[in-house]
């Protein structure tokens, strides 16, 4: 069994520790492929010493992605692929030595399945660990899988899948939505429909929540405005297994984007969204109560810093 490996690479701070955790793993059958997103810094000079190893390929793309569309850049990573099964790290992420021993080990069984999952532990930019992800059971159904997704939600990561490069080349690679927001979710529960997913039990992946991470540089009005299709896109897919829980979760989704948003920028975040509410999943007093929430988290945080000033 052969793993490609990819990581779709921009920032330069971690990239060593990432490929070093890659090099590092106990089953020895993967490949490594490394794709430039024609980043301003240096990432060929962290990269070179490793390209001895001829498991190990570097790329840079002509033209820069960009946060918005990071999907592009996890399908360019894909087209270079040629193992059995695919996993996607962050630029900063890092696999613990046992991740894909681990892996063959759910085949062995619960062998061809379209997705595997791993279980995550969040590490900081200093490496410690803040966090850990919630035990799943070993296997689940698509619709066991979407229950617990929202009637219980846990946190997520692209690292934590394992997807069959077939299914995924057959299925047109990752589903594209704007900074990658629910492409990872949506990716795998279309590949759980046929045959359910398997999960880990072993802590085998290390996400890295730091001040670079990408998901912090998300507008917040493409991110509310790509949660209603988000919401399209599983009524059409899932139609009938969708649990009751699953408006409810994207409504909250949408109430704490406004709030971030208007935290951030009060008045032009207050008239935006007062002006943009026709076509949103929620409705316009859901909406007005978001937004009195960041004018209010802006104020406070205003008058803390004027006292210690």
């Amino acid at each position: 069994m052969t793993f490609s490996i990819t990581i779709p690479s921009y920032k330069a701070r971690f990239l060593h520790e990432a490929i070093q955790s890659v090099t590092n793993q106990t089953y020895r059958d993967w490949e490594l492929i490394i794709v430039d997103d024609c980043s301003p810094e240096d990432l060929f000079s962290i990269t070179k010493p490793f390209l001895v190893d001829k498991r190990i390929h570097y790329y840079r793309n002509k033209k820069n992605c960009g946060s918005k569309n990071v999907v592009e850049n996890w399908n360019i990573c894909l087209g270079y692929c040629t193992g059995d099964y695919v996993l996607c790290m962050g630029d900063d992420d890092r696999l613990r030595p046992n991740c894909l021993e681990e892996y063959i080990k759910l085949m062995e069984i619960y062998p061809h399945l379209n997705v595997y999952h791993a279980r995550t532990q969040i590490i900081n930019e200093n490496g410690d660990v803040i966090d850990s992800q919630e035990t799943r059971p070993q296997y689940e159904t698509c619709a066991e899988m979407l229950f617990r997704q929202w009637a219980i939600p846990g946190k997520q990561f692209l690292g934590d899948f394992l997807f069959s490069r077939q299914w995924l080349n057959t299925n047109g690679g990752y589903i594209k939505f704007p900074y990658g927001l629910s492409s990872d979710r949506t990716t795998a529960n279309l590949a759980a429909k046929e045959g359910g997913i398997a999960n880990g039990q072993e802590i085998t992946f290390e996400y890295r929540d730091s001040p670079i991470t990408l998901s912090r540089s998300q507008n917040m009005r493409i991110a509310a405005t790509s949660c209603n299709e988000t919401v399209k896109w599983y009524i059409k897919h899932f139609e009938g297994i969708l649990p009751k829980e699953f408006h409810g979760y994207f409504v909250s989704k949408i109430s704490d984007m406004i709030y971030l948003d208007v935290t951030q920028e009060p008045l032009t975040g207050f008239c935006y969204w007062l002006s943009h509410t026709r076509g949103l999943l929620i409705t316009f007093p859901q909406v007005l109560k978001a937004c009195v929430r960041g004018i209010a988290s802006s104020c406070k945080v205003n008058l803390k810093n004027a006292i210690h000033d």
